[in-house]
């Protein structure tokens, strides 16, 4: 049971250094120019939601 144990665990850190092979990591320009796509996709989204906010108070404040 132990030696079964043992080369299935081995088997498994095998082919996760296989896997790790296959893996392509993004360069340090991409890894730049989607963290600025991120960082400007969420300025515009509070901007958005901030004047969506904005206007729904103003508009239940003139129903009240």
């Amino acid at each position: 049971m132990f030696k079964r144990m043992t080369e299935s665990i081995k088997l498994f850190f095998t082919e996760v250094r296989a896997e790790l092979k296959k893996v392509s990591f993004p360069t340090r320009a991409e890894t730049i120019g989607s963290t600025t796509v991120v960082i400007v996709f969420c300025i515009l989204m509070s901007l958005y939601l901030s004047v969506i906010d904005s206007f729904l108070v103003w508009l239940v404040s003139k129903i009240i």
